[in-house]
């Protein structure tokens, strides 16, 4: 069957579905004569990507609505109830987007018309609090409501395993089995909200588990008589980017003793518009642009900014000139990775089995700085959930111990508490160590050039070429198979010496549409479909002598790659 003919009868039988809305169906009839509108909205399901489900708020299959909301919340009580406990239990988070609340309480209702209790925060928490109540809780599933840094358009539905972690493929792949079963609104079960509140299977979630996860994230502090000491000396700019950190990063930073922390006023409250920044988005320089003018008249020594379900952190320091230099995912990574590791090998806590986790797309300095410190690292695939799950099998196993989990886009976790990258601890370490170097003499920019003199000038660069709708899907899909059936041989001037094809299920993981083209001077360069958003992404590494020898060498790198990405 086309996807146009597919898309009609999905149309048709929306329009004519008893279970659909008056006014998702006034919605439908305003398209009515726009095919190509018609097919984008209906040609598929939502599918699972490295976010779980994703999409553009509206109605139709390929949309993310009360009732994709509904049909999903339904398959996935299915597989509770064929996999949990008894009395099984499902936390539900959400973040600042439009109709997010509306989204959980559906998911809620759902959920209790298959008899599942649904523990539900009462307003907006970041997605890494969710993941730390599911195992709090001891639930059987998580929910969270939220499309990350996806333009104010999208929203999405993040799902959640007992271990806190989200769902990795061979467990979405039951679900989304699950959900296929779904095959009308009608089969949808459903409780009225007064009804599951009466019954005991909705339950609004209180303030206890913000001062347990708070005290899980400051455990891991470690210098926090240092930042105490600092205090008076010490300023942060801090942007939530109107979305769920506000709170809680504030939160975190004071108790380890940060008392002057300057909100960014304009991007403090939540809102689902993102109406100051073009992407919500701490990867973006852009996205401080307010908190660097805030910075500047109060003097901070360092910028943090959170996304808008706080799970992703960037940072921004001062360079050797006073001006406000924008880390990358990777340095603050490796920063992180320094003076956690350091500081435990000065206290004599570094355990014997430490092990760091990234992913095959992010940087190997980090694993540099590792190795300085006699701490293995190990590479995942993209997506933080394939850490949380290695995580989850260490404490299981006890055959390494967890210490530090990143992702080179800005995704950041130490501790066990949780099993997702948290813009909460991630923000309070980078501050505390801002701090801790401050009392050397010091800054955090200072500190990276130190790093790049013992390991390496590791340089790395991301590119993206966003392709909308069904014709995107399919002009990604034939950038993959190009590169695929046409690998280079040499790059850049140097042989192509390692061709990895991750759909092939390389070392053990699972697979994934990923190639990876290792050069003959260590450089690499990755091919990647976002699971999360309708781009195709290009990694690019490094490695030089110098600053300056790195930065000609990934300029040419890339230069060459996207000549041939953008054919």
């Amino acid at each position: 069957m086309s996807t146009e003919i597919r898309a009609q009868e999905q149309y048709q039988l929306w329009l004519n579905d008893s279970a659909i809305d008056a006014n998702t169906k006034n919605e439908l009839k305003q398209i009515a004569d726009q095919p190509k509108e018609i097919e984008d909205r209906f040609y598929r399901d939502l599918e699972f990507g490295t976010g779980g489900l994703r999409g553009v708020i509206g109605a139709g299959t390929n949309r993310i609505n009360l009732y994709t909301v509904a049909r999903a919340t339904q398959g996935l009580a299915q597989y509770v109830n064929n996999t949990a406990k008894s009395d099984p239990s499902v936390v539900i988070a959400y973040d600042s987007r439009h109709q997010s609340p509306e989204f959980a309480l559906e998911a809620a209702k759902v959920l209790a018309g298959n008899g599942i209790r649904a523990y539900v925060f009462e307003s907006l928490r970041p997605t890494p609090e969710l993941s730390f109540s599911v195992r709090a809780l001891k639930a059987d599933a998580g929910i969270v409501i939220t499309a990350s840094h996806n333009p104010p358009e999208y929203n999405g539905y993040k799902v959640y395993g007992s271990d806190g972690g989200q769902l990795v493929p061979h467990q979405a792949k039951q679900v989304i089995a699950e959900i296929g079963k779904v095959q009308s609104f009608a089969d949808v079960k459903r409780e009225k909200r007064a009804d599951a509140e009466a019954k005991g299977l909705l339950l609004w979630i209180g303030d206890a588990l913000d001062v347990q996860y708070m005290r899980a994230v400051t455990a891991v502090s470690l210098h926090s008589d240092v930042v105490r000491e600092m205090s008076g000396d010490f300023r942060v700019v801090y942007t939530p980017l109107h979305g769920a950190g506000n709170l809680s990063v504030r939160a975190a930073l004071k108790n380890i003793g940060v008392s002057q922390v300057h909100v960014v006023d304009e991007q403090e409250l939540p809102d689902a518009n993102f109406s100051t920044v073009k992407s919500p988005n701490p990867e973006e320089k852009e996205a401080f642009a307010l908190a660097m003018l805030l910075a500047k008249e109060v003097d901070a020594d360092i910028i943090i900014g959170t996304d808008p379900d706080c799970d992703r952190m960037g940072a921004v320091v001062k360079d050797d000139n006073g001006e406000y230099f924008v880390l990358t995912g990777n340095q603050s990574g490796a920063i992180m990775i320094d003076y956690l590791l350091g500081s435990l090998k000065q206290r004599g806590a570094l355990p014997e089995r430490g092990v760091v986790i990234k992913t095959i797309v992010t940087s190997e300095m980090g694993a540099a700085v590792a190795a300085h410190y006699g701490v293995d690292t190990l590479n995942t695939l993209t997506g933080f959930k394939y850490i949380g799950e290695k995580m989850t099998q260490f404490e299981t196993t006890k055959e390494a111990q967890f210490l530090f989990g990143y992702e080179e886009s800005y995704g950041y976790l130490a501790g066990d508490y949780a099993r997702d990258k948290d813009a909460v601890i991630a923000s309070m370490l980078i501050c505390e160590a801002a701090a801790y170097y401050k009392s050397q003499g010091k800054n955090l920019y200072q500190v990276l050039q130190e790093l790049y003199d013992r390991h390496g000038h590791f340089l790395e660069q991301l590119e993206s070429r966003t392709m909308k709708g069904k014709d995107g899907v399919e002009k990604i899909k034939a950038i993959m198979e190009q590169w695929r059936s046409h690998p280079p041989v040499s790059i850049n001037g140097h042989k192509v010496t390692k061709v990895e094809d991750f759909a092939q299920g390389l070392y053990g993981l699972p697979t994934e549409n990923v190639l990876k083209y290792t050069l003959a001077d260590d450089s690499w360069f990755c091919l990647r479909p976002s699971g999360t958003e309708p781009k195709i992404k290009v990694y690019f590494a490094v490695r030089g002598d110098s600053a300056d020898a790195a930065s000609a060498a990934l300029r040419s790198l890339v230069d060459e790659v996207m000549s041939r990405v953008d054919q």
